[in-house]
């Protein structure tokens, strides 16, 4: 690839078209996401909405950065749908010389790792405020071929990003099976004619209860919370309680081996199971875990945990509302597990040796579910480094 080194000042030009914000004239206003991700519409509002009234007209084509986070990737071409958008003066707007430089060619050029580290190297300031300096951005040189090889370039770049587009969109397509294939197999198991007459998970446990003390200071009593409690995952807790309140906790209060720990409140934890297995240790839950201690007699553990984090028990504990079972909370606040609630919720119970068939079968079969998602990771892995790849290869004239 021919190309001349030509300073990004010889080909872009800053434009300040200065607006005055009128109170009752509507405004496109933009959100220009990092990582090279590129421009969009945030918003439109009534100009009484905007608080600064002295703002800049981006027009389509130019390139808008933001000059706090273009060292974070904060650029792109604007699209034509956001034609007029107005930005602050902590974004700039700079006009493309389209004689002399396609405006795709460096959209596609501001997506490699040369230009993201020339930004985050011209830009100064403290650790949170670092700026981009405009004298420094211009200066820095790019390989500028013939304007025909630059749109022969982008037209390449183009169809292999299409390609890897449809890589990417299969490998999303396909990401989400193994978690469908899995609950659809524990639906089999627990379908909804099994409730019919279920006994309840008071019914099949010896302990269901919140924690009540969370105060924490040095001990050896080790506090569960909610970040402990991850998707069929228990993270070892390192915190610990205030000794004068781990004296408080009562001694069926304390984490068993063997006991399932519930995350009951919070958007996005509510109904997240998980198996406590950590013996030799002195623990115990916040007000936001409860304890399911299986009654062993009737219910080996492990299966109870089996259904309470499959597909079936999940609906059952995370839809479970003052006997609402359709309806699921929303918001902070409003997210909640109590205890009764908890109490109510139905659990299917073949006899003992049936449950230790299905606590195997499901493990084996959750295996293979994990090898293939670690199979997809990969592949998604691999998909994802083809683009910097691509860009790699068009700027270093391998295209």
């Amino acid at each position: 690839m021919t190309a001349w080194h030509v300073p990004l000042g010889e080909v872009l030009e800053r434009r300040k078209d200065q607006t005055d914000v009128q109170e009752h004239q509507e405004y496109a206003r933009l959100k220009i996401r990092m990582n090279g991700k590129g421009i969009d519409l945030r918003d439109r509002v009534a100009g009484s909405e905007i608080g600064t009234k002295h703002q800049f007209v981006a027009r389509a084509g130019q390139l808008v950065l933001s000059k706090i986070d273009a060292r974070n990737g904060a650029f792109g071409i604007l699209p034509s749908h956001c034609d007029q958008a107005i930005i602050t003066g902590n974004f700039w707007a700079f006009e493309v010389n389209s004689s002399r430089l396609d405006a795709q060619f460096f959209e596609y050029f501001t997506k490699t790792t040369d230009f993201l580290d020339f930004c985050i190297r011209a830009s100064e300031g403290t650790t949170n405020r670092r700026y981009l300096q405009e004298p420094q951005f211009l200066r820095f040189c790019m390989a500028l071929p013939p304007i025909e090889e630059q749109r022969r370039i982008v037209a390449r770049i183009e169809g292999l990003w299409n390609r890897i587009t449809m890589l990417e969109a299969e490998a999303t397509g396909i990401g989400g099976k193994p978690g469908m294939v899995l609950a659809a197999e524990e639906m089999r198991v627990w379908p909804n004619d099994a409730l019919a007459n279920a006994r309840t998970l008071n019914d099949v446990t010896v302990y269901l209860a919140r924690g009540r003390q969370s105060e924490q200071g040095q001990s050896e009593h080790y506090l569960i919370k909610t970040q402990h409690v991850q998707d069929r995952k228990y993270i070892p807790s390192r915190m610990t309680l205030a000794p004068h309140v781990a004296t408080k906790v009562a001694p069926e209060a304390l984490a068993q081996p063997g006991d399932i720990l519930i995350a009951c409140s919070a958007a996005g934890c509510l109904g997240r199971t998980a198996f406590f297995q950590d013996a030799g240790i002195v623990a115990s839950t916040d007000t936001h875990v409860a304890i399911a201690r299986a009654n062993r007699d009737v219910v080996f553990p492990e299966y109870l945990y089996a259904y309470l984090r499959g597909a079936q028990g999940q609906f059952q504990l995370r839809s479970r509302e003052k006997g609402d079972w359709q309806r699921e909370k929303v918001g902070f606040r409003l997210t909640e597990l109590n205890v009764a609630d908890m109490r109510r919720v139905p659990v299917p119970l073949p006899g003992l040796q049936e449950q230790r068939k299905i606590v195997d079968f499901l493990e084996r079969f959750t295996l293979k579910i994990d090898a293939l998602r670690d199979c997809q990771a990969k592949r998604a892995a691999e998909v994802a480094a083809l683009r910097p790849s691509v860009l790699n290869s068009a700027f270093g004239g391998r295209l």
